[in-house]
């Protein structure tokens, strides 16, 4: 091995990282037999390292793994969060790790290279960038038991203030989960720059396309009143300059401040990137500005004279145009690809959708309720007001009377002091939502009945009432009629929110299965690049019976395609657990005793812990084309590896 600066690394090939890191651990005078040393932890030293990196653990904790939690679910992955100093700060997940005092990765413990060696923790503050390091990779052979894979995480001011890192001591190689833990790291710098500074500063987001706008991908700037370029995400380094630091955006832009800052924070505005590219930027106005603005109002003036009234004949609302919907909702000729039940549904919901009908959708979790519903949303007339979405299941018991109906200040002990609106009066002339309503407490049922009846909202703690004009949708996985039989729905409710029924079936069951496939593949491929998907890749999926429906769907499409980062999607970047799931499916292509297919001049006869061992040398360690030419599965190919 030979020495490498860490400025060169980020132009290194993992061989070489690793092989660098090597390095450095022996000139620390490590050697492979050597403990681990993670230093020593003072009585209170990990509550005064929480404290100093408070904001850092609540933002990854509150605003970032709620947004993954459904793809590390099933695996066997502990997330770590660790300081610039290598100090494991928090983690989270479950793991099948050997005892935690002997694992080491407990608040307080320090994972830099020169106590335990090649680590992905270590090795990405070393070369500040991110790395995965494999099960033998590991320069300690005591830390051989995991595979781990690791970003680091820059502050507003682009100093590295920690990393974020998955570690596994799963059998099988994690290769998607370092796609995935650099989205992580790129949403918790994105939630420091808006907690930072939304509330007093301008914030743009740009991208090159109106679509990728709500992506981990887009870049943040930040400007002060006067244009003054005060910090930005590492994506906007890339995408617009290396030196945006204290340049003003009407250099960048060549606009007028001015007419940036009035722009409406719903309107993305095109503009040209000092006359080489155009990109679309969304201004986000100060949640608190510092000072108010006071406007003259001309009325008090002497000349004053108030107009004469004229009337004008009432607008009728018009239902949103395709082209004026938001990035995130489907247009409804797009939501079936060639399916004859969904057809006639959505034919008979979009006739409903302008009458005083409320509809019921039921259908398994992850089918796609709410996507249907915020589609009809935008394509009625009361696409301009509010959609307000209400996941039942989610809102503690305690607190559903008043998110739902609203409060007045002092209604109740911890109400705000300025009450709260509620969600059914802030559904107001839009369309209300209630999802999972077969989780709704009895006693709430009642009270969420007299208000469909009358259209009037009372507050809680309030004498006053106010009338609502909503358009209600509700939407359940539960056989409402059985929860009726069992006292656990009021059946009054039940024929009141039942106007219309509509049945959403899962995907596995859907005519148009494959063709959706592909066009949600499209449609995610709008926020990362990609060369395509292999067609071994698209079999697969159009195979999988997809137990979570569409969500699974888009969860996996999303964390292979930040993998294969723009390359064709192959099989190798499918996250483990979903292959796993795959393979033990009843019409699994991965069966293991499967030996048909593209075996090359291979006896399948032979003996497999001959001939693998053969194919993986003549690849060159490549474990797809190895289990392609041994007709296996890749699970097959580990096992007669020892891998």
């Amino acid at each position: 091995m030979h020495p490498v600066s860490e400025t060169d690394e980020s132009s290194l090939s993992h061989k070489e990282v690793i092989e660098a890191s090597w390095y450095r651990c022996e000139s620390y005078g490590l050697s492979h037999g050597s403990d681990p040393d993670f230093g020593e932890r003072q009585a209170g030293e990990v509550s005064a390292l929480l404290d100093q990196h408070h904001n850092l653990v609540k933002t990854t904790e509150s605003e970032v793994l709620p947004y993954y939690e459904n793809i590390l679910t099933n695996s066997s992955c502990i997330i770590v969060l660790a300081d610039s100093r290598g100090q494991v700060l928090n983690t989270w997940g479950a793991s099948r790790f050997l005892p935690r005092m002997q694992h080491g990765l407990l608040p307080g413990h320090l994972w830099k290279e020169e106590g335990v060696g090649t680590n992905a923790i270590g090795t990405a503050l070393a070369t500040g960038q991110a790395v995965q390091v494999n099960r033998d990779e590991h320069f300690l052979r005591a830390n051989r038991f995991m595979a781990g894979s690791a970003s680091p995480i820059f502050d507003t001011q682009k100093s590295l203030v920690g990393v974020l890192d998955i570690s596994t001591d799963a059998y099988l190689p994690q290769d998607h989960t370092l796609g995935l833990v650099k989205l992580m790291s790129l949403c918790v710098e994105n939630q420091l720059i808006l907690s930072a500074f939304q509330d007093n500063y301008h914030i743009l987001t740009i991208s090159t396309h109106t679509r990728s706008l709500d992506s981990h991908w887009a870049a943040l700037v930040v400007i002060d009143s006067e244009g003054v370029i005060i910090s930005s995400n590492r994506r906007a380094s890339i995408m617009l300059s290396d030196h945006l630091a204290l340049m003003n955006v009407e250099e960048l832009f060549g606009c007028r401040v001015r007419d940036l800052i009035n722009q409406p924070a719903t309107v993305p505005l095109s503009l040209m990137v000092q006359g080489r590219f155009r990109v679309w930027v969304r201004v986000q106005p100060p949640a608190k500005p510092s000072l108010a603005l006071v406007l003259p109002d001309y009325r008090t003036h002497a000349n004053y004279e108030q107009p004469k009234a004229q009337l004008q004949p009432k607008a009728q609302p018009t239902p949103a145009q395709t082209n004026s919907l938001p990035d995130d909702v489907i247009p409804f000729a797009e939501l079936e690809q060639g399916d004859d039940t969904l057809r006639k549904m959505l034919h008979q919901a979009k006739k409903i959708i302008e009458k005083d009908i409320p509809i019921l959708i039921s259908g398994e979790t992850g089918a796609g309720k709410e996507v249907l519903v915020r589609s009809l949303h935008y394509h009625s007339s009361r696409a301009n007001a509010y959609f307000v979405a209400v996941n039942c299941a989610s809102i503690p018991t305690e607190l559903v009377e008043s998110e739902l109906f609203g409060y007045e200040k002092g209604a109740f002990t911890g109400a705000s002091s300025r009450g709260y609106q509620g969600l059914i009066r802030r559904a107001h002339k839009g369309t209300l939502f209630l999802d999972e309503i077969g989780e709704m407490p009895i006693h709430v049922q009642a009270r969420l009945l007299r208000v469909l009846q009358d259209r009037i909202v009372t507050p809680l703690g309030s004498t006053e009432s106010y009338p609502v004009d909503i358009r209600l949708v509700s939407a359940t996985n539960r056989d409402l009629k059985h929860e009726i039989a069992a006292g656990r729905f009021r059946q009054d409710l039940y024929y009141r929110i039942a106007g219309l029924n509509l049945e959403i079936l899962p995907l596995r069951q859907r005519q148009d299965k494959a063709a959706l496939i592909q066009y949600i593949f499209k449609r995610i491929c709008r926020e990362y690049e990609s060369a395509g998907m292999s067609l071994e890749v698209r079999r697969l999926l159009e195979s999988h019976p997809w137990p979570g429906n569409v969500r699974q769907l888009v969860n996996v499409l999303k964390v292979a395609l930040a993998m294969a980062d723009g390359e064709l999607l192959e099989l190798e970047h499918l996250p483990l657990d979903i292959l796993e799931e795959i393979r033990l499916s009843p019409n699994s292509e991965m069966d293991e005793d499967n030996t048909g297919g593209d075996s090359e001049d291979m006896d399948t006869s032979c003996n497999l812990a001959e001939q693998i061992p053969q194919l993986y040398a003549r690849f060159g360690g490549n474990i797809s084309k190895t289990a392609r030419a041994a007709g296996v599965s890749r699970n097959t190919v580990y096992k007669y590896l020892n891998l």
